[in-house]
C-alpha cells in the first residue's frame, strides 16, 4: 500500500488490521521518529516495555536476517501484541523483509524506519506492492501542513497565535518536525502555557523573544546569496545551511515564501509606492539586518524575472519529492541557475 502524504496521519494513529509492516521514511528525520511511535502507540500503552518493543538495528539484521521473524513471532511474556522496530533499514534489507511479508509469523507490527528513499528504492517499492504492508513518506511540512501543526499544537495549550506570529513561525519552521515541536515546546514554557483556562493570544514579540533563529539565519543567508547573484556566498551558505541538517525542500520552501513575498511587494510599487512602503508588506516583517539586502534585491527583480525564479523552485521541490534523482542537487543546481540570473546582463 502506498500512502498519501495527506493521509499519513490519519494511517499512522490507526493502521488497517491487516497490515504487518509500515516503512517510514524520508528526509525529515523528525517526522519519521513521530510518525513511528504514533504507529507504536497504536499497538503499546508504553513505549517503553520491553517485553512488548523490540528494536533491531541494520547492522544486527545484516549479521543475523533470521532475527525479524524470530522477533516478530515472540509472544509477550505478560501478554499484548508486540511492535518489532527496524532502525535505520536501506534497500539492502528488501530481501529479508521480502521473505518475512511472503510468510508472516506471529502478529507483531514491522515498523521499518528509514531515510529518504527514491521512486526507484527496492524497499520503498516492496512495501508499496505488498498487500500486507504500507509504504508511509515523511517529507518537510508545507506552509499549510506547518500552519496546522501549529495552530493545533498551541490550541493544545490554550494558545491563539497572531496573524504576525503564525507568519514569523511559518517562515522560521518547518525543516525537521522534531525540531518544530521542541520550538514550539519552548514557546509554551515561555507562555506559561495552561496556567489559565482562557486562549491567550501569542504575538510576534512573544515569538521573537524565545523562538530560536539559527536555522532562519541560515536560509535567510541562502536566499539573499541566491537573489543577490553573490556566488561565493551562496556556496558558504548552502554548505552551512546543509551542516545544520536543512534539508533541500525546506530550503526551497523557504526561497518560493520570498518570492512570493517579494512579488507582492514589486505589485505596490507597480501602483505607486515606493520601495519602502511596497517592503512593509512583508510578513513577518523584515527583520532590519534584512531590509538592505531585500531592497537591492527589489531594485534588481521585476515581475517577470520573480514568476520565472518561483516557477523553477517550484519545479526543483516536486522534482525532489519525485524523481528520486538527489534533493541536494536539484536544489543547488536551481539555486545557482537563479542566482546567475540576478546578476547583470543574465537571463533564465
Amino acid at each position: 500500500m502506498k500512502v498519501k502524504p495527506q493521509e499519513a496521519d490519519r494511517f499512522a494513529a490507526k493502521p488497517p488490521a491487516n497490515i504487518v509492516a509500515v516503512l517510514v521514511y524520508g528526509p525529515d528525520s523528525g517526522l519519521v521518529r513521530q510518525r513511528v511511535e504514533t504507529l507504536a502507540r497504536s499497538v503499546l500503552d508504553d513505549l517503553a516495555d520491553p517485553f512488548r518493543l523490540s528494536e533491531i538495528s541494520d547492522s544486527d539484521l545484516k549479521s543475523d536476517p533470521a532475527r525479524l521473524a524470530d522477533e516478530a513471532a515472540s509472544i509477550s511474556m505478560l501478554g499484548g501484541r508486540r511492535v518489532v522496530r527496524l532502525r535505520g533499514i536501506a534497500d539492502a534489507a528488501s530481501k529479508t523483509v521480502a521473505s518475512f511479508l511472503e510468510n508472516p509469523v506471529g502478529d507483531a507490527l514491522v515498523l521499518a524506519e528509514a531515510g529518504e528513499l527514491g521512486p526507484r528504492s527496492s524497499l520503498r517499492l516492496l512495501f508499496e506492492e505488498a498487500a500486507n504492508a504500507a509504504a508511509l513518506p515523511c517529507y518537510a511540512d508545507d506552509a499549510a501542513t506547518l500552519a496546522d501543526v501549529i495552530r493545533t499544537r498551541l490550541g493544545a495549550a490554550g494558545l491563539r497565535p497572531e496573524p504576525a506570529a503564525l507568519d514569523y513561525l511559518l517562515s522560521h519552521l518547518g525543516s525537521d518536525r522534531g525540531v518544530t515541536q521542541n520550538e514550539l515546546e519552548k514557546l509554551m514554557l515561555y507562555m506559561g502555557a495552561g496556567e489559565t483556562g482562557a486562549a491567550r493570544e501569542v504575538t510576534l514579540a512573544d515569538v521573537r523573544e524565545c523562538i530560536g533563529d539559527n536555522a532562519a539565519s541560515n536560509l535567510d543567508a541562502v536566499i539573499d546569496a541566491t537573489l543577490g547573484g553573490e556566488l561565493d556566498h551562496l556556496d558558504t551558505a548552502l554548505a552551512r545551511a546543509r551542516a545544520a541538517d536543512t534539508n533541500a525542500i525546506a530550503i526551497l520552501n523557504a526561497l518560493s515564501r520570498h518570492l512570493m513575498q517579494m512579488h507582492l511587494a514589486a505589485a505596490h510599487i507597480e501602483s505607486g509606492s515606493d520601495i519602502n512602503g511596497a517592503m512593509r508588506s512583508f510578513r513577518p516583517p523584515l527583520h532590519f539586518k534584512r531590509k538592505d539586502a531585500v531592497t537591492r534585491q527589489m531594485k534588481n527583480w521585476n515581475r517577470r524575472k520573480l514568476d520565472r525564479a518561483l516557477a523553477l523552485a517550484l519545479e526543483a521541490e516536486g522534482q525532489c519529492k519525485t524523481t528520486g534523482s538527489p534533493a541536494e542537487a536539484i536544489c543547488g543546481q536551481t539555486l545557482f541557475r537563479i542566482a546567475q540570473a540576478a546578476r547583470p546582463r543574465r537571463g533564465m
